[in-house]
């Protein structure tokens, strides 16, 4: 059985009806996860937090393993900075600071 990352499976989920459309909602499932990363209340009572944060980051990297759509010129979108990704119409905002990811100050030290 083929072992998919959690950014492919929550992709395929969200393309639920269009099953060779997944790649295109690689992005949103990224979206999701990097949501999931700040737990809420309850899951910091249950576990570690910082475990947990390691592990999302760990599920985002993925992203980057994962085949991309075709370049079409018809599909409004466009790419990354570097032109590597390919983005979807919803994962383009007017918010420069869309795609900025803040790190939190190490908690070990």
């Amino acid at each position: 059985m083929e072992e998919r990352s959690l950014i492919e499976k929550l992709a395929r989920h969200l393309a639920a009806g269009e099953p060779d459309a997944w790649p295109a909602k690689v992005e949103a499932a990224a979206s999701i996860l990097a949501i999931l990363k700040e737990p809420d209340p309850a899951m910091r009572a249950a576990g570690d937090q910082d475990a947990w944060e390691r592990m999302i980051d760990a599920a985002l990297r993925e992203r980057w393993q994962v085949p991309q759509p075709a370049a079409d010129g018809d599909s409004p979108g466009g790419a990354d900075e570097e032109g590597d990704m390919r983005l979807t119409q919803d994962a383009i905002g007017h918010d420069r600071a869309d795609w900025v990811h803040l790190r939190k100050e190490d908690r070990s030290s």
